[in-house]
């Protein structure tokens, strides 16, 4: 078994916490017993790059149990928690490729080492396995019967790739799942943005002006829990229909150069480039806290940052302090990088396990259906979301209703009027 990592004595400690972590992911629990007696994916091996957590080390077990394969490097070079890296391998047997702070080439090198087992299936948090091997393993393409794409900026690209005709095998888009996105993305990463972004300040954010770049699922759930903490939020958008049913939430929708100039906190969830640029520098207030929450550095612009300071100084882990020429000072925390992964551990296992269970039970479903698919970009089914569900609810002690006959007959018809 080959593999890259900071440190294996730190195996302990990792496997401690991903037991932690287990214990608080009921469905996919199920799921790996499941599969640990039908191993449905024997002979399967599976290219994963995703953020190495104590959740996804439970997933990486599941997958095993089912008989395949793994290979795992990182998809974020600050999201990789060294513990269970070396636990991943040490105890588990999970050829693990990732060093937390690790550098661009590092980062690819890692990638490249999960492409050298020739993967049947891709597993992606961000698209950058996935584009590394349509760019630069072309020769390992025709073994692929498909991927699965974990988050909102992957399954853009993804589709970018499908619409300009470079797709070479379809991908599930697992992000989209209502199981994933309506909870993963608004309960998971509005709680732990918050948490990465007081662990890395101490700041009290009752009475803060709080704004929000971007008010998809992330957005929401964001705003959501800023509000809860007793913040002023203000929303930015571009899109007006978001940007409305911010409004009917009841926050304060406004410009976003507007914004930057009575803000103390800024966060970015809109997976798109340069969302806070030297024009909302100019504007900001001595003191004012920048941070991204979005999967790429891309969000907040450095290079204007950079440019723009006289010099730049870590004063708290995981802060960067730069002083504008006119003496203010920006604090840009965790590099840019993915706030809640950066400074603090992730989402919630809670939320992780109906991921998770989705990523698993999507594996599943590509390779018992190899073959029938085109080379797009697909949903999750609405069987294996409904399960998901099911099992949570279960998991809960919470019982739901079933329709009656006559109320399926209703519902199927057209006949009944008033």
């Amino acid at each position: 078994m080959q593999y890259d990592c900071k440190d294996l004595n730190l195996a302990e400690e990792g496997k401690k916490r991903i037991e932690w972590a287990e214990s608080n992911m009921p469905v996919l629990r199920r799921i790996r017993e499941r599969f640990e007696n039908e191993k449905p994916l024997e002979g399967v091996r599976i290219g994963a790059c995703l953020h190495v957590t104590t959740e996804t080390a439970n997933l990486m077990r599941t997958l095993k149990a089912g008989g395949a394969e793994v290979a795992l490097s990182a998809s974020n070079p600050l999201s990789t928690q060294d513990d269970v890296v070396a636990s991943l391998v040490k105890d588990f047997d999970v050829s693990v490729f990732a060093v937390r702070g690790e550098d661009n080439k590092r980062y690819y090198s890692h990638i490249n080492s999960v492409l050298d087992i020739k993967p049947v299936v891709t597993m992606d948090d961000g698209a950058d396995l996935v584009s590394t091997l349509h760019r630069d393993r072309r020769e390992l393409i025709e073994n692929v019967i498909g991927g699965t794409e974990e988050t909102t900026t992957g399954v853009i690209r993804l589709r970018s790739m499908q619409a300009n005709g470079v797709l070479e095998y379809p991908i599930i888009a697992v992000n989209d799942a209502q199981t994933k996105h309506f909870f993963d993305n608004r309960y998971g990463t509005g709680q732990s943005t918050i948490d990465g972004i007081i662990r890395a300040t101490n700041y009290l954010l009752a009475g803060s002006r709080f704004v929000v770049f971007g008010y998809g699922w992330c957005g929401r759930g964001v705003a959501m829990r800023a509000r809860g903490m007793g913040a002023n939020v203000i929303v930015a958008e571009v899109e007006p229909v978001k940007a409305l049913e911010a409004v009917m939430d009841g926050f304060t929708v406004m410009h976003s150069l507007e914004a930057a100039e009575i803000g103390d906190i800024f966060v970015t969830l809109t997976g798109d480039v340069s969302v806070i640029r030297k024009e909302h520098f100019e504007k900001m207030k001595d003191g004012a806290v920048v941070a991204n929450s979005g999967h790429f550095n891309v969000e907040i612009d450095i290079e204007d940052l950079e440019e723009m300071s006289t010099g730049k100084e870590t004063i708290r882990r995981d802060v960067t302090q730069y002083t504008m020429k006119d003496g203010r000072r920006i604090n840009l925390l965790g590099e840019g990088r993915l706030i809640n992964l950066a400074a603090a551990e992730g989402h919630p296992a809670m939320v992780m396990d109906m991921s998770f269970a989705n990523q698993a039970l999507s594996v599943e479903y590509l390779v018992k259906n190899r073959g029938s698919f085109e080379k797009k970009v697909f949903p999750v089914p609405v069987e294996i979301d409904d399960e998901i569900a099911r099992l949570k609810l279960e998991s809960m002690g919470t019982r739901i209703d079933e329709l009656t006959e006559k109320q399926r007959k209703y519902l199927a018809s057209w006949e009944f009027g008033t």
